[in-house]
């Protein structure tokens, strides 16, 4: 069933390809305006190119953060999965992977072509790109509670943003912290375990708390 969940939704993404491209051409304009907009300053780039890729990043994933649960909500779907035997907190976890797949991994594919604009040496390149392995399925991951809470809400793209931004911002602080560690020469690895116990806290918390959240909407 976590298998069928995660196909399920990777089909329907690449049915809705305009989805998944819309989210990632934010990605790469909001990337690509700031060294126009800044000039070729090349210290001031370095030094704000992780914040400025990390929110980029996080904002971009709150886009398709209300179409997780929304489409299986109106055709019925969501329905039929809370009377299936199977776990709710499984499907959860599911969805919240598929959606990872679909918006998380090309965020972190892109991250290092677009780091380049901001001259970061190989070694920050690297460091960005394994912080946004780590951090962004945490995005999806709080987001699916935030999706789940919000379900068949009137305004609940606005909803979801205000809930989960909050408990986005020490992902942010992290992940934007490593790349400027790598780049002062000082050790990095701190930020990064940090990142990896969101992580793990996350896939432990989150797939039960969307799953009460969802029982909660549908009542």
């Amino acid at each position: 069933m976590f298998m069928w969940i995660i196909k399920r939704d990777l089909l329907l993404a690449m049915r809705r390809q305009s989805d998944v491209l819309t989210t990632l051409f934010f990605f790469i304009i909001v990337v690509s305006l700031f060294p126009l907009s800044v000039g070729p300053e090349m210290n001031m780039l370095r030094t704000m190119a992780p914040g400025v890729v990390w929110v980029a990043a996080l904002l971009a994933s709150m886009l398709s953060l209300g179409r997780m649960f929304s489409n299986d909500y109106l055709d019925g779907t969501l329905e039929q999965m809370l009377l299936s035997p199977q776990s709710l907190s499984l499907l959860v976890l599911g969805k919240a992977l598929a959606h990872w797949l679909v918006t998380g991994v090309p965020l972190v594919l892109m991250a290092p072509v677009l780091g380049i604009q901001y001259d970061l040496p190989v070694e920050a390149l690297f460091v960005l790109t394994t912080a946004l392995l780590l951090g962004t399925p945490v995005l999806s991951l709080i987001g699916a509670i935030g999706a789940a809470l919000t379900l068949g809400l009137r305004g609940g793209g606005v909803l979801v943003s205000l809930l989960v931004l909050p408990l986005y911002i020490p992902v942010l602080i992290f992940g934007a912290g490593a790349v400027e560690a790598n780049m002062a020469g000082v050790g990095f690895d701190a930020h990064l375990s940090l990142i990896g116990a969101f992580l793990l806290v996350s896939l432990v918390f989150a797939p039960w708390a969307a799953a009460s959240s969802l029982r909660i909407s549908l009542e």
